[in-house]
Protein backbone atom coordinates (compact mmCIF):
# COMPACT_ATOMS: atom_id res chain seq x y z
CA UNK A 1 0.00 0.00 0.00
CA UNK A 2 2.66 2.17 0.90
CA UNK A 3 3.75 2.45 -2.80
CA UNK A 4 0.15 3.21 -4.05
CA UNK A 5 -0.71 5.65 -1.86
CA UNK A 6 -1.25 8.35 -4.61
CA UNK A 7 -3.61 5.92 -6.37
CA UNK A 8 -5.44 5.18 -3.57
CA UNK A 9 -5.86 8.68 -3.05
CA UNK A 10 -6.72 10.01 -6.45
CA UNK A 11 -9.68 7.76 -6.40
CA UNK A 12 -10.77 8.74 -3.06
CA UNK A 13 -9.38 5.85 -0.72
CA UNK A 14 -7.94 7.42 2.73
CA UNK A 15 -5.63 4.30 3.28
CA UNK A 16 -4.72 3.82 7.12
CA UNK A 17 -3.02 0.42 8.93
CA UNK A 18 -4.06 -0.92 11.95
CA UNK A 19 -1.95 -3.49 14.28
CA UNK A 20 -1.44 -4.90 17.79
CA UNK A 21 1.51 -2.93 18.68
CA UNK A 22 1.36 0.11 21.03
CA UNK A 23 0.59 3.37 19.74
CA UNK A 24 3.64 4.44 20.84
CA UNK A 25 5.87 2.31 18.72
CA UNK A 26 3.92 3.23 15.57
CA UNK A 27 5.96 6.25 14.94
CA UNK A 28 9.50 4.49 14.63
CA UNK A 29 7.97 2.25 12.56
CA UNK A 30 6.53 4.27 10.32
CA UNK A 31 9.66 6.41 9.78
CA UNK A 32 11.49 3.28 9.12
CA UNK A 33 9.59 2.19 6.49
CA UNK A 34 8.65 5.30 4.97
CA UNK A 35 4.94 4.98 5.50
CA UNK A 36 2.82 8.45 4.90
CA UNK A 37 -0.55 7.04 6.48
CA UNK A 38 -1.50 6.79 9.61
CA UNK A 39 -1.49 3.36 11.75
CA UNK A 40 -3.93 2.57 13.89
CA UNK A 41 -3.30 0.41 17.60
CA UNK A 42 -5.57 -2.75 17.78
CA UNK A 43 -3.75 -4.16 20.84
CA UNK A 44 -6.99 -6.21 22.01
CA UNK A 45 -7.78 -7.13 18.47
CA UNK A 46 -11.09 -5.97 18.40
CA UNK A 47 -11.12 -4.00 15.16
CA UNK A 48 -9.50 -6.62 13.38
CA UNK A 49 -11.96 -9.12 14.51
CA UNK A 50 -14.74 -7.51 13.35
CA UNK A 51 -13.48 -6.70 9.86
CA UNK A 52 -12.10 -10.71 9.83
CA UNK A 53 -8.62 -9.95 9.51
CA UNK A 54 -7.33 -12.66 12.28
CA UNK A 55 -5.05 -15.54 11.26
CA UNK A 56 -7.19 -18.57 11.78
CA UNK A 57 -5.60 -19.30 16.06
CA UNK A 58 -7.71 -15.84 16.27
CA UNK A 59 -4.39 -14.41 17.86
CA UNK A 60 -2.40 -12.43 15.34
CA UNK A 61 -3.75 -10.03 12.77
CA UNK A 62 -3.22 -11.34 9.07
CA UNK A 63 -2.38 -9.04 6.14
CA UNK A 64 -5.97 -8.21 4.71
CA UNK A 65 -7.68 -5.33 2.66
CA UNK A 66 -10.85 -3.98 3.77
CA UNK A 67 -12.60 -0.68 1.88
CA UNK A 68 -15.09 0.77 4.47
CA UNK A 69 -17.53 3.38 2.88
CA UNK A 70 -18.51 6.25 5.00
CA UNK A 71 -21.51 4.86 6.58
CA UNK A 72 -19.33 2.03 7.95
CA UNK A 73 -20.08 -0.80 5.24
CA UNK A 74 -17.67 -2.63 4.11
CA UNK A 75 -17.66 -2.57 -0.15
CA UNK A 76 -14.77 -4.77 -0.29
CA UNK A 77 -12.58 -7.48 1.85
CA UNK A 78 -9.79 -9.31 0.85
CA UNK A 79 -6.63 -11.15 2.73
CA UNK A 80 -3.45 -10.42 1.69
CA UNK A 81 -2.19 -7.50 -0.11
CA UNK A 82 -3.75 -7.20 -3.50
CA UNK A 83 -2.42 -4.09 -5.86
CA UNK A 84 -4.20 -1.31 -5.79
CA UNK A 85 -5.76 -2.10 -9.48
CA UNK A 86 -7.70 -4.83 -8.08
CA UNK A 87 -8.82 -3.07 -4.70
CA UNK A 88 -9.87 -0.07 -6.82
CA UNK A 89 -11.65 -2.14 -9.59
CA UNK A 90 -13.97 -3.13 -6.94
CA UNK A 91 -14.94 0.45 -6.23
CA UNK A 92 -15.82 0.84 -10.19
CA UNK A 93 -18.10 -2.14 -9.85
CA UNK A 94 -20.15 -1.04 -7.13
Amino acid sequence: MRDEILEYEANGVRPFGINSAPAESHAAYAERLGLTFPLLSDPGLAISRAYGALRPDGREISRSVVLVDRDGSVRYSHPGAPGADIVLESLRSL
